[in-house]
């Protein structure tokens, strides 16, 4: 460790100085004294250094349900962290103020955060309210204790990381909720400064490997569109009709004011996915049932919810208690 920081993993050197990361789709090139696009790389005398190694924004103990993830050991609790980066710049994101801009951190050792997680009774290290790939030196180093301690690790992501970085780190990770935010290019390109191929790649890749949920934020005017909502619905269909998809009503912040999600939005949404998958849900909203899971072969109540509380009342070992279908829950 140099007083720059950790080298980071994942870029190339260039003539004069210059560096080019090739963690995520952005590939960014890095001149002499700059920083990438995602503000925790940075070139210091033609070396990559990843400058929020450990240096966490926020830490606190989580309902699973929160993140959200209901098919992942229901109704624990999980050790939450985040970094001061994004590889996004989504003009509506939720979490701007420590996402979008410098905000005071705290260093926290990979096992400093093991030892948190261990003390605190959780079941794992979410990564969350940020983009944790952009924090992914520290990530590296800390899913290996956590994974050889026993704990579960998790990722809250928008899935902008390239391949190969990915595959190193799948198989430390147990679960993760990836933001899939639209099914259009251009929204990605022009709106987020992000990638659609690249989050569909990481979607298709992970859910062969382990457990994920996918959400997406509806924004009015701009991804609610039927044939986009039907575009989603469809893919994620594909990789799985018992893949957990939560729909998520946007509420105007940071640099958006466009007005908040209407109800009925939500409610076409659930409907229209139900049709073909067997779990969906709406977040950020209160629609009556829709937070609940039900046996998809006898719609048997199995799982209650309200406000991240989750009560398994239709669950007998792990089976519906009804049909004694196999549920498709990850649970003690």
């Amino acid at each position: 460790m140099s007083n720059s920081g950790y080298e980071a993993r994942y870029y190339k050197k260039l003539n004069n100085n210059s560096t080019q990361c090739v963690l995520c789709p952005h590939f960014c090139i890095i001149a002499e004294g700059n920083s990438g696009f995602c503000r925790s790389r940075q070139n210091t005398n033609g070396i990559l250094y990843a400058i929020n190694y450990g240096e966490c924004v926020s830490l606190a103990m989580d309902p699973i349900e929160k993140k959200p993830l209901y098919h992942f050991y229901p109704g624990s609790y999980v050790l939450s962290t985040a970094s001061n980066s994004c590889n996004l710049a989504c003009p509506f994101c939720q979490n701007s103020e420590i996402s979008q801009y410098k905000a005071q951190t705290k260093f926290v050792s990979p096992e400093q955060m093991v030892e948190t997680a261990l003390s605190e009774k959780s079941i794992g290290i979410a990564y969350t309210y940020t983009e944790p790939l952009t924090w992914y030196e520290y990530l590296m180093d800390t899913v290996k204790i956590a994974y050889a301690k026993g704990l579960k690790n998790i990722l809250v992501t928008n899935g902008m990381i390239n391949l190969e970085p990915l595959q190193e780190l799948i198989p430390y990770i147990d679960a993760a909720n990836i933001d899939l935010k639209s099914m259009d290019e251009s929204f990605y390109k022009t709106l987020l400064k992000g990638n659609l191929k690249t989050v569909l790649d990481t979607i298709k890749i992970c859910k062969k490997l382990f457990h994920i949920e996918i959400t997406n934020l509806l924004i009015p005017g701009h991804n609610d569109s039927e044939e986009l909502i039907s575009k989603l619905v469809d893919f994620v269909a594909e990789i799985g009709v018992d893949t957990p998809l939560h729909f998520s009503r946007y509420f105007p912040h940071y640099n958006f004011d466009v007005p908040p999600t209407p109800i009925a939005t939500l409610e076409f949404a659930y409907k229209l996915a139900k049709k073909k998958l067997y779990y969906v849900y709406a977040g950020n909203v209160e629609l009556p049932k829709t937070s609940n899971t039900y046996c998809p072969q006898c719609n048997k109540l199995l799982i209650r919810r309200h406000d991240f509380n989750s009560k398994m009342s239709g669950v007998v070992e792990n089976k519906c208690s009804k049909c004694r279908r196999q549920i498709d829950i990850i649970s003690y």
